[in-house]
């Protein structure tokens, strides 16, 4: 004889899936850890174009002092329409990325909506909060928010801290261990008239000069083929670049840096 379900699959509550995962099964959601031990992920960064936003992250994590992953991935689409990256202790940083696809899609659902921009980004802000106590054990996980907003007709960047606290950044912002460093070249290089296509190539930019100075960022590798991972979300959806995408991008970059004396290598 089949076994009926747990009552809590039976009671109306909100259409949050946290909630109901916080109340069914609470040990399936993000618990403690090694901090010192936990690998983590370093520098997002996003600028606004004119027809929405573009988002890159570079491919490494570290332990300490350590390399722990060449080619980890840090930028994903969250939903149709927008993307999340993430910088911080890289395990629970991607447990909280498929936490929140699957809220994002688990409201779309019992509602029959999408929820908008702002109701996404409030989303996040409050899952969050609810990992508090994780960051106070030194396992914080700081996202970086994006999307493109139908009703305003534009692309939004969301910041966050550990706290929950939730940014509109209104041209471009960086987090992560070379998001300093990253931020200056994005100051001298942003431009507000910039396509998602030339934004591609300042995000690059911010990421190479932020991997020339912070050891827990990862340049470019083409021996392996590794590359900055790049999301651009437009009227049309939210898109993964792949590698084959981004590579003569990269290699465009480092001719022109070689050619103006910048160095194509590090």
């Amino acid at each position: 004889m089949s076994q009926s379900l747990p009552s809590s699959y039976h009671s109306v509550g909100s259409s949050s899936f946290v909630d109901f995962l916080s109340g069914a099964h609470p040990d399936r959601l993000p618990v403690l850890g090694d901090a010192l031990a936990a690998p983590h992920g370093t520098t997002i960064v996003a600028v606004r174009a004119t027809d929405g936003v573009v988002m890159a992250g570079d491919r490494r994590a570290t332990v300490g002092n350590i390399i722990a992953q060449h080619d980890i991935e840090k930028v994903f689409a969250a939903d149709d329409m927008s993307v999340i990256g993430i910088a911080g202790t890289a395990g629970l940083a991607l447990e909280l990325v498929r936490l929140f696809q699957v809220e994002l899609e688990h409201y779309e659902k019992l509602e029959g909506v999408s929820l908008s921009l702002e109701g996404k980004a409030n989303r996040l802000a409050s899952m969050l909060r609810g990992s508090l106590g994780l960051a106070m054990q030194g396992l914080a996980v700081v996202p970086l928010y994006a999307g493109y907003d139908s009703g305003a007709g534009t692309g939004r960047i969301f910041s966050y801290d550990v706290t929950g606290g939730r940014y509109e950044e209104r041209a471009f912002h960086a987090v992560g261990s070379g998001s300093s460093f990253a931020r200056g070249s994005l100051k001298k290089r942003y431009r507000a008239d910039a396509d998602s296509t030339a934004a591609i190539s300042v995000v690059l930019e911010a990421l190479y000069d932020a991997a020339d100075d912070d050891s827990a960022t990862g340049g470019p590798d083409a021996a392996r083929g590794i590359y900055p991972v790049v999301g651009v979300v437009t009227v049309t959806g939210a898109r993964i670049l792949s590698d084959e995408e981004v590579a003569p991008m990269v290699a465009a970059m480092l001719a022109s840096r070689a050619d103006s004396g910048l160095g194509g290598g590090l």
